[in-house]
Order: structure tokens, then C-alpha cells, then sequence
């Protein structure tokens, strides 16, 4: 009897885990569908995900010719990039600040990150739009990186990371005269890799997909990022071109899956020791 509620209530989950993949991955499946559709498969009245005329050829060559492929990329690259270090180099003194340090308004800090995490890009947008307007920062890295160079969830993150580190190594280090930035440097960051990778993913995939802020600081296509770009993509005379649109958008995502895929055993790691799992 044990053996046949295990055997159901693995089968059971197993469907579940199954059914729960099949919704996250249908829009990727569609869009791999369509990328291969011609015109007339697309608005044709029937749903086929095989396309019956394969132009998938046909559909990326007007992905990779209608805008600047290797220019969005290169953007989203650099503007993930610089976010990330910087969020970095902030992040992990604070949080290790936080988890290891006795200072008076630790408890203050703490309040302020976590009402931070509560405060979204939409309620100080156009504050800083009118800034960076005025200062004729527009259309350019600096806009699209310096609005997300603190990160309070990265600080949130490091800090529960660090609290579980023993406090016995960070005195060791001590004693033998590394300063606090030596210890940071030397001690911290080397055993932190698990969170910076789960960090990382969280950061770049934001960032990647945003379409918000670039739409409202970036009208230079030199400058746009890979969301942005399928927008100019569509209004570039593409019209109703759906494949092709679709292809840009595999294009796009390829390497987001890609990174999460090479880094996901440490992307668990890192979100298991961290504490933010469940």
C-alpha cells in the first residue's frame, strides 16, 4: 500500500511539475513556431505549430537585415554589464556592513532597504527623466545604467548570505590585519560566487527584458536596447511581418537562456543559501 501512494503521489507530482512547464514554455514554443511561418500560415484559420512552408531562413535574414541585430545586442551586453558591477560593488559592502558590523544605525539601514524594495521605477521616473533631461543625459549608457546602479534587493540579498557565514573566519582575517575592504576583497567575495551568480541572473534578465525606462530616455536607435529595438523593428515597415518579428524575439532571448542554463546549478545554490527559496 506504501508503494502504491508513493508510486501515485510521484506520478501525481511529476504531472503537476510537467503541466506547470508546458504553460511556462508555450509562448516560447509558439514563438519558435511562428519565427518558421510564412505570411499565409500565420493568419491562416487553423492553428498548426509545424509550419508547413519552413521559412525560417527566409524570416531571420529579414530579422537580422531590417534593424541592427548586432548593435541591440551589443547594448543590452553593456547596459546589463555596468548595472551588474556596479550593483555589485555597492551591494556586497553594504550587505556585509549590515550582517557583520555593530554600528548605531544598522537597524536604520535595514528599515530603508526594505522600503526601498517596496518603492518601484514607475513612482521615480519622471523625477529623474526631468533630471537627466535638464543635465542632457538622454539618449545615452549613462542613462539607461545609473537609475539601477544601488540595488536594495541585491543588498537584501548579500545581507542574508553573509549572516550565514561564520563569524569565526571574518575574525580569523582579522587577526591577522587584513583591513575590512582586505577582508571584503579577499575573504567575502571568494566564498560569495553562489550569491553573486543568483544575483546575476535576477539583474541581467531585469534588465534585458526592460522596456520601460529605455522607451522613455532612449529615441536613438544607436542606443537601443534589445526590448526597445523590436519596438523600432515593428515600426520600421514591418507591418504585420509576425515571423520575422518572431525570429528578432528568438534572437533576442537565445542568449538570456543560454546564460540561465550554463549558470543554473549555481543559480540554485545561490537562491538555497541565501534563504529567499520558499
Amino acid at each position: 500500500m506504501n508503494a502504491n501512494t508513493f508510486t501515485l503521489g510521484r506520478a501525481l507530482r511529476l504531472f503537476i511539475v510537467s503541466f506547470g512547464a508546458l504553460i511556462f514554455l508555450a509562448p516560447y514554443v509558439f514563438m519558435i513556431s511562428t519565427a518558421g511561418k510564412a505570411q499565409s500560415d500565420i493568419f491562416s484559420s487553423s492553428l498548426n505549430l509545424i509550419p508547413q512552408n519552413l521559412s525560417y531562413v527566409a524570416n531571420f535574414t529579414k530579422a537580422l537585415t531590417r534593424v541592427s541585430m548586432t548593435t541591440l545586442l551589443w547594448n543590452g551586453v553593456v547596459v546589463c554589464a555596468l548595472i551588474f558591477v556596479i550593483q555589485v560593488v555597492i551591494a556586497i559592502p553594504c550587505a556585509y556592513a549590515m550582517a557583520k558590523l555593530k554600528f548605531r544605525a544598522a537597524r536604520v539601514m535595514m528599515v530603508l532597504v526594505m522600503l526601498g524594495l517596496l518603492v518601484p521605477i514607475h513612482a521615480t521616473a519622471l523625477p529623474i527623466y526631468v533630471a537627466f533631461d535638464r543635465a542632457a543625459l538622454l539618449n545615452s549608457y549613462f542613462a539607461l545604467v545609473a537609475p539601477f546602479t544601488i540595488s536594495v534587493f541585491g543588498i537584501f540579498l548579500f545581507l542574508q548570505f553573509f549572516r550565514a557565514m561564520p563569524d569565526d573566519l571574518i575574525h580569523a582575517a582579522r587577526l591577522d590585519g587584513m583591513s575590512e575592504i582586505g577582508i571584503i576583497a579577499r575573504v567575502i567575495v571568494p566564498n560569495a560566487w553562489p550569491a553573486i551568480t543568483a544575483f546575476a541572473i535576477f539583474s541581467v534578465v531585469a534588465h534585458w527584458n526592460d522596456l520601460y525606462w529605455p522607451l522613455i530616455v532612449i529615441s536613438n536607435q544607436s542606443y537601443a536596447t534589445p526590448p526597445l529595438g523590436l519596438l523600432y523593428f515593428r515600426a520600421a515597415e514591418a507591418g504585420d511581418d509576425y515571423g520575422a518579428l518572431m525570429a528578432a524575439t528568438l534572437i533576442i532571448t537565445f542568449p538570456l537562456v543560454a546564460a540561465f542554463l550554463l549558470a543554473q546549478k549555481r543559480f540554485v545554490e545561490g537562491i538555497t543559501m541565501t534563504g529567499l527559496k520558499g
